[in-house]
Parts: structure tokens; sequence; C-alpha cells
């Protein structure tokens, strides 16, 4: 189900995996930048006008996705970004113009990263896990437009850490069946979502993301820890004391840590996939 930071919306619509890849072939994408630029998009508009395709099937105002789609698509070739939320606004602030009947858009972002291979100038992979994202949402302000919501983000990471993290002291009663943990491997999934004090500050040409990237793994890598909770609590102090631009941060763990094959105490084992069943955790902080 898709949410409105404005509203919730009587109806919306639009389009979603529109992907594509624009691809930087002249061996001139800035230093720090990848000449593989790759995302897929969601984009959802709202609005009146489009209320008789609902109710008598009058599809007289009505945009077809699959313009969307062929307007995402070929308006990335004039797009001379790198970073998923200037690709948003771009998108945003130039369909809106075109199209009167739309009260509002939504454009969510999720990048398809590569890195290069050697020196990056002719070969790559694709990159993760993790997949940054974006999310914009764009309305109108009397004959111009406001921004009404633009938040970033990166989810889908996959961190493992072989000892430093433990786990004891919790509630025991007739449920409890968990011993008590001091060194256990740490296997855990992170999302993150984070906004903005001002909406210019979100704008940082990929800095913001990539220095959250680089923090998520200082830290895992940094930090012994009694619990999950403390892991994510560590991140998010150190996001809000270190990025100013940041005004609220939303994290959520999964415990994802492997089952018991064997062991020789702290120094050898053997581990295997957890049970279906999985630990969730959640923390927002705000400045």
């Amino acid at each position: 189900m898709n949410t409105f930071a404005s509203g919730v919306k009587h109806s919306y619509y639009g389009k979603g995996d529109v992907v594509v890849y624009r691809l930087n072939r002249d061996g001139k994408t800035p230093a720090g930048q990848c000449p593989v630029f790759g995302a897929n998009v969601l984009m959802l508009i709202y609005g009146d006008a489009f209320l008789p395709t609902y109710i008598t099937g009058d599809n007289t105002g009505l945009i077809a996705t699959d313009s969307m789609k062929n307007f995402i698509q070929r308006e990335t070739m004039n797009f001379n970004g790198y970073d998923l939320e200037s690709f948003g606004r771009f998108l945003a602030e130039k369909f809106m113009p075109k199209y009167p009947q739309a009260a509002g858009i939504q454009i969510s972002i999720n990048e398809v990263p590569y890195d290069g291979i050697v020196d990056g100038s002719i070969a790559f992979t694709p990159t993760g896990p993790e997949r940054a994202n974006s999310r914009i949402e764009i309305g109108r302000n009397g004959a111009g437009l406001k921004l009404i919501e633009l938040t970033s983000g990166i989810h889908g990471f996959r961190l493992l850490r072989l000892g430093g993290s433990a786990f004891h002291g919790f509630v025991r009663d007739e449920y409890t069946t968990l011993p008590d943990i001091t060194n256990r491997p740490l296997h855990m999934w992170l999302d993150l979502e984070w906004t903005y004090g001002t909406p210019a500050a979100g704008y940082s040409e990929g800095a913001i993301t990539a220095m959250v990237r680089r923090m998520v793994h200082e830290v895992f890598h940094g930090f012994e820890s009694g619990s999950i909770q403390q892991v994510i609590h560590q991140l998010g102090t150190k996001m809000l004391a270190d990025i100013p631009a940041i005004e609220q941060i939303h994290l959520e763990a999964n415990n994802r840590t492997w089952d018991t094959v064997a062991e020789q105490g702290d120094l050898l084992g053997v581990f295997t996939d957890p049970r279906p069943p999985y630990g969730c955790l959640g923390l927002t902080m705000k400045r």
C-alpha cells in the first residue's frame, strides 16, 4: 500500500518498476560518480480530474501509465545528475507543468547499483545487496509547485559480525527457551530512511547517502553491543551528530542470526540459515 505525506488520497495511480540505465560512455564522468546510473522508478499521481475514470470509465483527462513509462525513460536522457534526489525532482518538475490535471505527484526511486571493475573506465559489475532510495512528493501551490516531502534511505544491508555481540539479562518465564549469550556471531539486516531539516539539504549529489553507508559499516565493525537495539541507537546517534542536514532518522533491523550446527567454543563454528521467524526492531530519532 502506498501512502502520501500530504494525506490520504481518495484515488491515485501510476507506473511502477520503470527501469532505466543511463550510460555515460564519453569518459568524462565526474570524480566519485559512476558512469552507470541505474534506477527503478515508481511514479504516482493524484487529483480530482482522474475521478471520472473510476466512476464512469471516462478517460478524457487520463494520462496513460504507458505514457508515464515513456516519459521517465526518455527524459532520463536529459537528466545530467547522478543522485536519486535530484533525479526525482527533475522528473516531477518536468511532469507537473506538462499535465496540469495532476494535483500532485509522488516519485519513489530505488538505485540499481553498479561499481567499476579495475579502474572503472569500461567494465562494471552489479553491487549491493543494499540499495539507496529516495521519495519525493510535489503538489501545486497556486501557479507554482511546492515540495511536500523529500526522504532518502538505504534498504537491504546484510551485516555479519564474528563476535562482540551479546544478548542476556532479558525477561525469563515459562515461555523462555533462549539462553544468555555473551559472544555471538551476529547476522542482521538493516533498512534506514531519513528526512532533512531543509529541502535544499537533501540535494548533496549523493554525498549524504555515501556518508551514511560508511557510517553503517564503521559502527557495525567498531561497536561491541549488548543488543541489536543498542547497535541501531548507536548508529542513529552518530548520524544525527555527524550529518547536520539530517533532521530525523528511522532505522529498522531484523535479527537474522544464523542457527548453530556445531561449535568449538568461540574459536570455530558451523552455522546455517535461521528458521523463518525473525526479530524485528525499529527506532526513530529526531534532532
